[in-house]
């Protein structure tokens, strides 16, 4: 009777931490096939199409006066809402036709939609690159769940660490398409680069046509009602606000800095291009550093400290004067970058067991696409306040995840999670 009790008693405590919105998440076969390592790899494929605008703004002239930042928040948006527009295409192919297929699909149309930004450059009209951004979009909102569908294995066994190996891949694609952008950029004309840049998803196309990937078992997702449950939990919103402030400080500086460090200190193209990639080696190595730190080092202190280095990389990127006073910003920013997401996705979950950073966790997954918005944002705001605000954003959003880690901190010693 003693034994029964104390299983009862553990089953109503493990019961209270798992939301009500829990959804019964999509997993793989994987007593069939296992994950390759194409899988992983995709993921250069995923950084290379998400760090493509920012990377291609000063090619198509957006630093030259007059200032267009409200056509720049249009493109940052349109390729938000292409991600938007895949998630319902994605829910049905990926039970019927597999991850392969989707991969496939996603990486062929990436590379068709590259040519087609290579024939609408400047002088065409916005609305053309406008609707070339948002089938990136698409063709990411593709990838990407595919993606985490794959590894889902492996993510189940170890997150952090899937997530840290994933973010080395996603750094190296961002930091190939700026490395390729600022080294052509004096080089080939605008329509040559993006013509070079669609040999990348072909050549993945021909990379996922031949793998093979574990099958996809169909599972419900929560719906709209569902997932608004877990605003009722102090500590799903408080989560879920860190995700939106991260993401959002994460894309501000990716899809902003060299147009900041052009009009704010001077800088040419190049050599703000080649501070861009510098900020992508810092989060890459700072990736690669925290795949041998986390087993080593309490995740508590090691969080803290990465917040601390990000807030004084932003401070410094926002009051500098100089391109050295930019590039050692840059650094400070990446490093701290570097392991927030992987430790706050592993605390998340803990909590809520439910948690899959591929898939719609609810209140978490409006956090994150939330956050995507801030480099659009970022746009309508520049308008009003000029360039200075680009930075100034960031700035803010990484003084409040700093607030938001005390809080969950104080809310776990509170209610003994």
């Amino acid at each position: 009777m003693a034994l029964r009790g104390l299983r009862k008693g553990r089953g109503k405590r493990y019961n209270r931490q798992v939301s009500p919105s829990a959804p019964t998440v999509a997993r793989t076969n994987r007593a069939e096939k296992p994950a390759p390592t194409s899988a992983l790899a995709g993921f250069l494929l995923s950084g290379f199409l998400f760090a493509l605008l920012g990377a291609i703004l000063p090619a198509w002239g957006y630093h030259r006066d007059p200032p267009e930042f409200a056509t720049i928040g249009h493109y940052f948006l349109s390729l938000n809402l292409g991600m938007l527009a895949a998630t319902r295409v994605t829910q049905s192919l990926l039970p019927r036709r597999g991850i392969r297929f989707l991969l496939v699909l996603a990486a062929a149309l990436a590379c068709g939609t590259l040519l087609y930004l290579a024939l609408v450059t400047p002088p065409a009209s916005p609305l053309w690159r406008i609707a070339g951004l948002a089938l990136i979009g698409f063709d990411t909102g593709l990838l990407h769940p595919a993606l985490f569908h794959a590894i889902t294995g492996r993510y189940e066994r170890d997150p952090v660490g899937t997530l840290n190996r994933g973010g080395i891949f996603f750094g190296l694609g961002c930091l190939a398409v700026t490395l390729l952008v600022a080294g052509t950029f004096y080089a080939y004309t605008v329509p040559s680069i993006l013509v070079l840049m669609a040999t990348v998803p072909a050549y993945f196309a021909g990379i996922f046509a031949k793998s093979s990937f574990p099958a996809v078992v169909a599972a419900g997702q929560p719906s709209l009602r569902q997932a608004l449950l877990d605003f009722r939990s102090p500590g799903a919103v408080m989560f879920a606000m860190l995700l939106f402030f991260q993401f959002g400080n994460e894309w501000s500086i990716a899809g902003w800095l060299p147009l900041f460090l052009i009009r704010r200190l001077g800088a040419s193209p190049s050599t703000a291009l080649l501070l861009l990639a510098l900020y992508w080696l810092a989060l890459l190595v700072g990736r690669v550093g925290a795949v041998a730190i986390v087993p080593r080092v309490r995740h508590g202190r090691l969080l803290g400290g990465s917040v601390l280095a990000a807030l004084f990389g932003c401070l410094l990127l926002y009051s500098t004067n100089n391109v050295f006073g930019a590039g050692m910003g840059a650094l400070f920013v990446g490093c701290g970058f570097a392991s927030i997401y992987p430790l706050v996705a592993e605390r998340i979950g803990r909590r809520f067991p439910y948690y899959h950073p591929g898939f719609f966790n609810g209140i978490f997954s409006f956090g994150m696409l939330g956050g995507m918005l801030a480099p659009a944002t970022l746009g309508y705001l520049a308008v009003v306040w000029d360039i200075g605000a680009v930075m100034a954003l960031p700035l803010a959003g990484t003084c409040l995840v700093c607030v938001l880690l005390l809080l969950i901190w104080l809310e776990a010693k509170v209610t003994g999670r």
